[in-house]
């Protein structure tokens, strides 16, 4: 028997499991337990749209381990089974099992990965509906199993989608690849609000010629069942207000709403953990709460962004790199959080839009002074058949020409998720927006140029924007561009 650390961890997802798997290779003495919520250890929560679109055939494809992978790594998992408590001077935790039955676990050391729980919005009728009336929010795979149900319903030929993030959008295309008509709210002025409306609109634009029927500047106000379909699919009346405040409605087979998450931080809280932006438990680089040996780790919990500072930043590369931090601590190493740049990439259609850093109103907000300049440039030599454009927006600090953020909106095929990993590597080390220019990238006329995309993006910005001088008008002009 092992006579190592008795790790629990709280939470099967990214951050958890990636803390149970880093402290079995630092310690493999340690003896490291998993408690999990639900049935389905280390699935893919991203995966989940593609699975909604037939294109994942098997909903057992999403498991980034299979539960036999996980347990020959010697953790002991607990499925469908809840903490309700931790007792953080007896370094005990209350558990509840799916059947009812109550017991306590004793730890030596803890890690807390509880993720994060979908916003509901105060849209009437939506606490008294739900998956079985076709009303239904994404973020775990019961949530999905629901979700499907409802769409293999007889007669269910429409959805309304509120929100159009990043599941939204990818939600909006896999239903549309089921041969649904959807309609996509947004009370923001354009889709994709974590890109510049310029770009967002570029991205609406491919909405539209899909045939989703985007309602931007729109807010959801009530959901009510009708009635009004035969007993095999419940028809959905959805009222609103459009971008003016004028009264607007919508009938549908089913609702779909996402808006967000917020961090699942009330077992922490209960025990005495301290929150900070949007209500995320605070930790250090060491991911350490605080809270005599106790750790925490992913959506739960805060975020160092390395320009901007302490924010709250829900990724799964964040969780799984802060995962990893928290287990190899957890059983006595000194490992660190390096931060994160916010790079995020979703594809929808055929357009795909990528984002790392700081947008010009975060930068200006972080104390940086902003100026930005978009470029249109193609992916590869136009001479060689099949180039197309990748539209970048370059920001860098006026005053030292540091490197601030960039966004990119490019077809499927221009690897534009690699290009914003170019940028967000730049970014990482500190880089300025001229230092991209000596960047040895590779070249070949079938897939790049001399100078790639990313480097003519800086060589605009360079132009535009020396470094040091006044800002003017035109700059101001640029920025917007």
């Amino acid at each position: 028997m092992s006579t190592g650390t008795r790790l629990v961890i709280v939470g099967g997802s990214d951050a958890g499991i990636s803390a149970g798997l880093r402290a079995r290779e630092v310690d493999p003495s340690a003896e490291v337990t998993l408690i999990v919520a639900d049935a389905y250890p280390n699935f893919s929560i991203c995966g989940i749209p593609y699975f909604v679109s037939g294109e994942v055939g098997d909903w057992r494809n999403l498991a980034h381990r299979t539960l036999a992978e996980l347990e020959a790594t010697a953790l002991q998992l607990r499925l469908d089974t809840r903490v309700t408590s931790i007792d953080v001077g007896g370094h005990r935790i209350a558990i509840r099992t799916a059947d009812g039955a109550t017991e306590t676990l004793d730890y030596d050391r803890l890690v807390v990965g509880t993720g994060a729980v979908p916003v509901r919005p105060p849209i009437d009728g939506l606490s008294t509906l739900g998956p079985a009336d076709g009303v239904h929010l994404l973020h775990t795979m019961d949530d999905t199993f629901a979700l499907t149900g409802s769409l293999e319903r007889s007669g269910v030929r429409s959805a309304l989608i509120v929100g159009a993030g990043y599941i939204g959008l990818e939600m909006a295309e896999a239903l549309t690849t089921r041969g649904l008509t959807v309609h996509q709210v947004e009370m923001l002025p354009e889709v994709l609000p974590t890109v510049d409306v310029e770009l967002g609109a570029l991205v609406r634009a491919e909405l539209t010629d899909r045939g989703v029927q985007v309602h931007c500047g729109a807010a959801v106000t009530a959901v009510a069942r009708t009635d009004a379909r035969d007993s095999d699919g419940a028809r959905l009346h959805v009222t609103g207000t459009g971008p003016a405040g004028e009264p607007v409605g919508w009938d549908v087979d089913v609702v779909l709403i996402n808006v967000g998450v917020r961090p699942d931080a009330a077992l922490l809280v209960a025990a005495g953990a301290t929150t900070g932006p949007r209500g995320a438990v605070i930790v250090g680089e060491d991911m350490a709460t605080g809270l005599p040996g106790v750790w925490a780790a992913g959506d739960c919990v805060v975020t160092r962004h390395r320009l901007a500072g302490v924010t709250y930043l829900p990724l799964g590369t964040t969780a799984h790199k802060q995962g990893r931090v928290a287990g190899e601590n957890a059983v006595g190493g000194t490992a660190r959080y390096a931060g994160s740049l916010g790079t995020q990439v979703v594809k929808v259609f055929d357009v795909v839009a990528a984002r790392t850093g700081l947008r010009e109103h975060e930068a200006v907000a972080a104390g940086y002074r902003p100026v930005s300049s978009t470029t249109v440039a193609n992916d590869h030599k136009a001479y060689y058949p099949g180039a197309q454009s990748i539209t970048i927006r370059v920001t860098g600090d006026a005053d030292t020409g540091r490197l601030l953020g960039a966004q990119l909106i490019g077809r499927r095929g221009t690897e534009t998720a690699k290009r914003v990993d170019i940028l967000a590597t730049a970014l990482f080390h500190g880089m300025t927006v001229a230092d991209l220019l000596t960047l040895d990238l590779s070249y070949t006329p079938p897939l790049g140029s001399p100078w790639d995309a990313v480097q003519m993006a800086a060589q605009v910005w360079v132009a535009q924007h020396a470094p040091g001088r006044p800002m003017t008008d035109a700059d101001s002009a640029s920025s917007a561009a």
